[in-house]
């Protein structure tokens, strides 16, 4: 079993920039595919963004397309989202997921092909 952990949600204005982070919680030496998911209230779990095992594959929600990066240190297994130009709408439960069976270029979109879930961090933006 894999255990994830997020970081770095916090209360941030409108145009701001927030890095999160999400490691696994005990040691792992082997890579897998990565996505970040996030959840606003009374909305359905939504996919932001998306790196494959190589690193090769990047995807990402059109609402974030230019604002949001995801990344990978492969040395630590740990993957980061930078944010910059927060909106309001970017208000979130953010949460990080792994693929376990994901080829080594493939970064899904559909929540439902991750397997381990972290518990999330809140990202408050405000206006």
């Amino acid at each position: 079993q894999v255990h994830l952990v997020e970081s770095g949600g916090d209360l941030a204005q409108a145009g701001d920039s927030l890095t999160l982070s999400c490691a696994p919680s005990g040691p792992t030496f082997i890579r897998f595919a990565m996505g970040w998911f996030r959840q606003a209230p009374g909305k359905e779990r939504e996919f932001v963004a998306a790196i494959s095992q190589s690193g090769n594959t990047i995807n990402y929600a059109d609402s974030v397309k230019g604002r949001f990066t995801v990344s990978r240190d492969d040395a630590n297994i740990i993957i980061f989202l930078q944010m910059n130009n927060l909106r309001p709408e970017d208000a979130a439960v953010y949460y990080c997921a792994v693929d376990l069976d994901a080829s080594k270029d493939s970064a899904p979109t559909n929540p439902y092909a991750y397997d381990y879930w972290g518990q999330g961090t809140q990202v408050t933006v405000s206006s």
